[in-house]
């Protein structure tokens, strides 16, 4: 119950989140307002002219592609001159391609500006094999000043080289070697090389002929915008011409810093942001001081849940949750129980294990069958101690003590609970029971169900609690084994006796909750005529059931009809489940059912002991009026 609250506590905390995503937001927008306005303030105030086309590459390490080239694809047509081989392209391996005449496609590694010089190189690092193709006519490009043939003849050779001719390797195979021969070769020399003339060339670069780094150097003079990258501008072309012009830009324009507009565009830009500092400045700190509440919320919730999750306490921790065992709550047969604090919000009770008494069966048991079990009529383990010798069990505390307090005064009416409280008791009770039958993934046999293992919350919600004779069985399982009884007389059921009685299995249980629920409803004042009738010892089951059965009225105290119903209710309940033979008694998910109905369909059962001899008969009745009082506990040995 504290868990969910906690957990649905912090869903409402949900609303928080929204405020600060929301606050977080809103920051963001002004601040982008504020960009934006500086932004439109430097381009009309200071005058600063953009340009859409930007720069461009075709890949990460490729060349940067502006004004007069352009790419392709990547930017408007305008962006380029409007002239041939000014339109680049990407290649499927983002290299830059540059076009020329006669198809001829190059790579573009570099592109100087300022020199107007661009840098290519042959697609299969073999310049010379674009000497047959290669003509710049009507190009926008010119070969590199510096180093050029004229005339040149490509030849095959196949016999000795001589020095007077450049070697082509990459055009050459094994058996023969392309070379290129100037004008001022004879062609008798040639013959004697054993050489086959390929073609001429009217035009060639040295760069294509001795150059071992296959780069080709193209200069462009038009358009001319050297001077503007010399000057760290850009180049563009000039709007509203006839003929393709170019003009310098990108650079700040002269301010006049005592002009008024420039002093009344620095005051806006100076209020708006201050205005935008101080905002941020509060919705920070604002988003700051609910995230740490927030956080510190969700630390005590956590430190909350692990604290109600089973940990293991060493004994120095036990004795000082305990105020060194200040407070005792009650003692049992195998243990003391002292009152203690988890927090300074969670209470606990601490019962400490006998070391003369303990075979370690109960410790076991306890923090094995309701260790990892939740529910809200079952007692919570919140911890154990297992520090050598010492042992003890760590539980949820529980205001009220047990049931047995309120049902073993008969004449005591400031302890009575009152019917409707009883039925409630018993409901919760039997919907424990059932959860352990059914809601686990073993059924638990409890073995030990009586009041004094049903302890009370502030609002008397019962909670089955003292696991310590419990057993653990598959669901399919219909029968357990035991080798001695096991529980408390009273409230042990016939087959756990004696194996005469049939199998012990989890309807056993059923038969302690109905002596249980029979104990509640006899825990009233019975009259003095069946007092001294009975010899101060009543078969109660025999006794109700011939009450029942005979039409008469139970005859409890009671003033209110209601409760006289509830009373008759709980005790043909009770009777249904204390019959004698296991397969006659009702599963608990029936008596749960039976429990919540009005009791107007219910009908008495076959007498419970009509079956059991006078003998057998004797474990099971109910003394007088201090029902249990001091019943002895049965362990099995195994």
């Amino acid at each position: 119950m504290w868990l969910n609250h906690s957990i649905s506590s912090i869903r409402q905390d949900t609303y928080l989140t929204r405020v600060l995503e929301k606050t977080v937001k809103g920051l963001m927008m002004n601040l982008c307002l504020f960009y934006f306005l500086i932004l439109v303030l430097i381009d009309h105030g200071l005058g600063l002219n953009t340009d859409e086309c930007k720069e461009s590459k075709c890949g990460t390490h490729g060349p940067v592609v502006r004004f007069p080239f352009g790419i392709k694809g990547q930017q408007p047509d305008h962006c380029g001159y409007p002239e041939t081989g000014f339109d680049l392209s990407c290649s499927e391996t983002n290299e830059t391609v540059l076009e020329l005449p006669n198809s001829v496609k190059l790579f573009v590694k570099k592109i100087d500006y300022v020199a107007q010089v661009i840098y290519t190189s042959d697609p299969q690092d073999c310049l010379p094999r674009q000497f047959s193709n290669l003509n710049l006519s009507a190009s926008s490009f010119r070969f590199r000043d510096v180093g050029i043939f004229n005339d040149v003849s490509l030849f095959n050779c196949s016999g000795r080289r001589g020095d007077s001719f450049f070697q082509m390797p990459c055009l050459s195979a094994p058996g023969y070697q392309v070379a290129v021969f100037g004008s001022s070769v004879s062609t008798d020399n040639i013959a004697l090389l054993h050489c086959t003339k390929m073609y001429d060339v009217s035009l060639v670069p040295d760069d294509m002929i001795d150059g071992n780094d296959n780069i080709l150097h193209l200069n462009w003079s038009n358009p001319s915008c050297g001077s503007c990258a010399a000057q760290g501008k850009f180049c563009r072309l000039k709007a509203n011409t006839t003929e393709p012009e170019t003009e310098c830009y990108g650079k700040l324009m002269h301010i006049k810093w005592s002009s008024p507009k420039f002093l009344a565009t620095g005051i806006v830009l100076v209020l708006i942001l201050l205005v935008v500092v101080g905002v941020a400045i509060y919705r920070v700190y604002s988003f700051n001081r609910i995230e740490r509440e927030y956080q510190s919320k969700i630390e005590k919730f956590l430190d909350d849940y692990r604290a109600f999750k089973p940990g293991r306490y060493s004994y120095a921790v036990i004795k000082r949750m305990t105020n060194n065992f200040k407070e005792e709550l009650g003692q049992g047969a195998y243990g003391t129980v002292f009152k203690g604090k988890l927090s300074d919000e969670v209470l606990i009770a601490v019962k400490v294990l006998n070391s003369s008494k303990r075979n370690g069966e109960e410790f076991v048991n306890e923090v094995r069958t309701i260790g990892k079990i939740h529910h809200v009529n079952v007692v919570r383990l919140i911890g154990f101690c297992a520090d050598g010798f010492r042992q003890a069990l760590v539980y949820e505390y529980l205001p009220n003590d047990s049931l047995e307090k309120f049902i073993s005064l008969p004449y005591d009416n400031n302890h009575f609970l009152g019917w409707k409280r009883l039925q409630d008791i018993a409901l919760g009770i039997a919907k424990g029971i059932e959860y352990l039958h059914q809601g686990c993934n073993q059924r638990i046999l409890h073995f030990d169900i009586k009041p004094r293992n049903i302890l009370l919350d502030e609002n008397f919600n019962p909670r089955i609690s003292d696991f310590g004779l419990a057993k653990l069985c598959s669901k399919d399982q219909s029968t357990v084994s035991m080798t001695t009884a096991r529980g408390t007389i009273g409230y042990i059921a016939p087959e756990v006796f004696s194996r005469n009685f049939g199998n012990v299995s989890y309807k056993s249980d059923v038969y302690s909750f109905g002596m249980l629920v029979l104990e509640m409803v006899g825990g009233r004042k019975i009259s003095v005529d069946d007092k001294e009738k009975t010899n101060d010892q009543i078969d109660f089951p025999d006794w109700i059931y011939n009450i029942l059965e005979g039409g008469e009225d139970l005859r409890l105290e009671i003033d209110a009809e209601e409760d006289a119903g509830i009373a008759k209710k709980l005790a043909i309940v009770g009777l249904w489940c204390i019959q004698w033979n296991p397969v006659d008694r009702p599963s608990m998910k029936t008596v749960v059912q039976m429990l919540e109905g009005d009791g107007s369909h219910l009908t008495t059962p076959s007498n419970p002991f009509s079956s059991a001899a006078p003998a057998e008969r004797m474990h099971f009745k109910i003394p007088g009026r201090n029902f249990h009082q001091a019943l002895e506990v049965i362990r099995e040995t195994e």
